[in-house]
């Protein structure tokens, strides 16, 4: 069965001065979070982006779609600590991904944690959404 999600913007002025608040709508999970052209392209200043918020969605569905993986594998992670990193370019858009994960898998050795990380970066649906290159850096935590 299908899901989905809304979030909704209400936006006002022009796009250098003006501003917005992005609302998720379906689950109320995040507060309103403000949002301008300057922490787009600037500084935050206390501010998110779109950028922001899909590289939170990235590093939640590569955490799932990893974990899951393992699980298929035969092994539960402990922990999975993931950041993704987008990068935006003015004039260009998005022009990138970066994915970084520390995973703490008991019985795991990191050529097989690798391989597990390559396969859920390539799996994951943001991952396969996004058209820009991704990069990954998955380590075996101690």
């Amino acid at each position: 069965m299908a899901t989905e999600r809304r979030a909704d913007v209400v936006w006002e002025g022009d796009l250098l001065h003006g501003s917005g608040t992005v609302v998720s709508n379906t689950s109320g999970a995040l507060p309103q979070l403000p949002v301008s052209w300057a922490s787009r392209a600037e500084a935050p200043n206390g501010k998110t982006s779109p950028e922001e918020l899909i590289a939170a969605a990235h590093a939640a569905c590569f955490s799932m779609a990893l974990s899951h993986g393992l699980a298929e594998a035969g092994h539960t992670a402990e922990r999975l600590e993931t950041s993704a990193t987008v990068t935006f370019q003015p004039g260009e858009g998005i022009t990138g991904s970066a994915l970084t994960v520390v995973g703490t898998v008991p019985g795991m050795s990191a050529d097989e944690f690798e391989a597990a990380a390559q396969a859920a970066k390539d799996g994951c649906p943001v991952s396969q959404a996004l058209s820009v290159e991704i990069t990954l850096d998955a380590q075996l935590a101690g």
